[in-house]
């Protein structure tokens, strides 16, 4: 019990420190401490990150693209050697074995749409399994991990009326 409410406070806020959680459970801090690193050496908790708006920063130095990747199941192995082999390349952010039209979808960063483009020829298409992929590069981010990364759109209200 006490694991998920920490799971669900780390969520919403990373930067919470162990006296952070232990004030709000009101539980002892180094108890906290404790479970908080037997969830991170059991791999519940991956890691801790901050979610940038690329629209207002740095907007000319990251490319992101979503990769739509059809591919064979291998013997024995299924989807998860492929996936693999794919997931352990720098350029992969995130990587998901879906349902419907593709099997995986991959979230691939990189500092030119052309660099993004030639690491899909180069290295995803060259992975024995993958039969084919489909390339969408992000033009826009709204929103990221439930946060709306733009400012909301001005009422027309300012507009002059137009008659005829």
């Amino acid at each position: 019990m006490i694991q998920n409410n920490i799971l669900n406070l780390l969520e919403n806020d990373a930067r919470l420190t162990s006296q952070d959680l232990a004030d709000v459970l009101n539980e002892d801090e180094n108890e906290i401490k404790k479970i908080v690193k037997q969830l991170e050496d059991e791999k519940i908790i991956c890691g801790y990150h901050t979610v940038i708006n690329y629209n207002k920063a740095l907007r000319d130095q990251k490319v992101m693209a979503y990769i739509e990747v059809s591919c064979t199941p291998q013997r024995n192995k299924g989807y998860d050697k492929t996936a693999q082999l794919i997931a352990n390349y720098p350029e992969v952010d995130t990587m998901y074995l879906l349902s419907g039209d593709c099997d995986f979808l991959c979230l691939v960063q990189g500092k030119t749409m052309f660099e993004v483009a030639r690491f899909v020829s180069d290295k995803i298409a060259c992975v024995e399994s993958v039969l084919g992929t489909k390339t969408l590069f992000v033009l826009k981010q709204y929103k990221q991990s439930g946060i709306v990364m733009n400012e909301p759109v001005q009422d027309d209200q300012d507009r002059l009326v137009v008659t005829p």
